[in-house]
């Protein structure tokens, strides 16, 4: 921690270290404000310790596995002998400790001050850390998110994504509770793992905020995986003793395993913080500020998981940066959370911006909506890769396109064209010029596009 004499005062006063809190940190500092950042566990917060990256990493070796399992069919003899879980929580833990290094290190070169500990808003300019007294002529709030349980005891056999990541075996079953971004990530990989994974969805649907042409084809890859799934129903209760876990639906149907993974969603970490003692308005948690992202209180701002929305890692850098450029009096633009890009990283991969049909046709009137599907199957680099799947473009009718969705292996690496389509808000007459290298699966945006546009090429 800094010493009291410099600590004191800053010209912007962050709480909450994660995406959100230390991209607003660093943009501030670039900038030429002063900065203090409060952190009470360890820098870079949900995404780099129990989210994004672990994660991520998880599922990378899920991929050698399932690769390796496969390997036959690409006239490689290659035999999977088992996942060895504590040696792929070793790999994980290596991959966070050096970003985490790597992130201190650039915060203490940018000059933030660095404070530790609990920290809680006890006046329109001051947070107080373990008793210290600390003020901010801007204040931004960045206090992030935690796993929701809805009141489940979590111990032993029922576990958030948090515990999830510190398993050092693999358990023979696993239910999940959740099917949207968290719980299919996990089902994924942990099939991948060898593990007999059942997903219960309250939903009809699997990943119900993707476009339906999206879900179907996951719902039909899962299933050709050997991921079961429930869908539509309620779970009523969970139970657990030594020998395993048990899930009890609304209509009486009764699920057991070894673990049950509770994914059902992440609630914002803004009780006991504050916040309304300081007359910050919340609902259900939520801090609600205007579009600029100014709580209506003083100068305190709200950045991240705490704002209602999408949470993402990205969104948070993005808002991190926008508070610190409104501070600044540089008045950036809005980005609308319709805009900003999604990727879940299960097997096949989900990416989607923009509009998905049922959304543009709320939005624009059914009649004014125009879309076009390219399957992958007609991809050479997909076909190399062993994936199915399509790329999915929707435009106005004679206008912009507003939403492009794809699902196969490894298409969450084509989401950044996908995004500047959208917010650019071109045309699908002008990006059909646009020159696709071949054979990328790249080209499959480039064929959706020339569908669209009235001119396909290989469909």
């Amino acid at each position: 921690m800094a010493d009291t004499a410099a600590a004191q005062e800053f010209d912007v006063l962050i709480l909450g270290g994660g995406s959100a809190g230390y991209s607003a940190a660093l943009r501030a500092v670039q900038l030429g404000f002063t900065v203090g950042m409060i952190e009470k566990a360890k820098l870079g917060g949900t995404c780099l310790h129990t989210g994004c990256i672990p994660t991520k990493a998880y599922l990378h070796a899920a991929e050698v596995a399932a690769e390796t399992r496969e390997s036959a069919k690409f006239g490689v003899n290659a035999t999977l002998d088992s996942v060895d879980m504590a040696k792929v929580r070793e790999y994980k833990d290596g991959i966070v400790a050096g970003k985490h290094k790597g992130l201190t290190g650039l915060l203490k070169m940018k000059k933030v001050t660095v404070i530790e500990g609990d920290g809680k808003l006890t006046g329109k300019d001051t947070i107080t850390v373990d008793g210290t007294e600390y003020k901010g002529k801007h204040i931004i709030l960045a206090s992030g998110s935690y796993s929701k349980t809805f009141g489940l005891e979590i111990r032993d056999r029922v576990l958030t994504s948090t515990e999830a990541l510190q398993m050092d075996y693999t358990p023979k079953s696993a239910i999940v509770l959740g099917g949207g971004v968290i719980g299919s990530e996990f089902a994924s990989l942990w099939s991948s793992y060898g593990v007999d994974v059942t997903i219960i969805e309250g939903l009809p649907h699997l990943v119900p905020n993707e476009d339906p042409a999206i879900i179907k084809v996951v719902e039909r890859e899962f299933k050709k995986r050997g991921i079961k799934t429930n869908l539509g129903t309620f779970f009523e209760k969970v139970e657990q003793d030594e020998n395993g876990a048990k899930v009890t639906l609304t209509d009486g149907k009764v699920f057991e395993a070894d673990i049950v993974l509770v994914a059902v969603g992440r609630g914002p970490n803004t009780d006991g913080l504050g916040y309304e003692e300081q007359g910050i308005t919340l609902d259900r948690g939520f801090v609600i500020p205007n579009e600029r992202l100014h709580t209506g209180v003083g100068n305190i701002y709200a950045i991240g998981d705490i704002v209602p929305g999408v949470q993402l890692a990205h969104r948070g850098y993005q808002q991190g940066r926008f508070v610190a450029e409104e501070i600044a009096g540089l008045n950036p633009q809005v980005v609308e959370d319709i805009n900003i890009p999604k990727v879940t990283f299960c097997d096949p991969e989900i990416a989607s911006v923009g509009y998905s049909q049922p959304k543009a046709e709320e939005k624009f009137g059914r009649e004014n909506v125009e879309v076009a599907e390219y399957n992958l199957a007609g991809n050479g680099k997909s076909s190399i890769l062993g994936t199915g799947g399509l790329v999915k473009v929707v435009r106005e009718k004679n206008g912009p396109i507003v939403g492009v969705h794809a699902v196969g292996k490894r298409m969450g690496e084509q989401i950044g064209e996908a995004q500047m389509w959208v917010v650019w808000e071109a045309f699908p007459e002008d990006v059909a010029q646009f020159i696709h290298a071949h054979p990328t699966q790249n080209e499959s945006l480039g064929e959706a596009a020339m569908a669209l546009a009235g001119a396909p090429l290989h469909g």
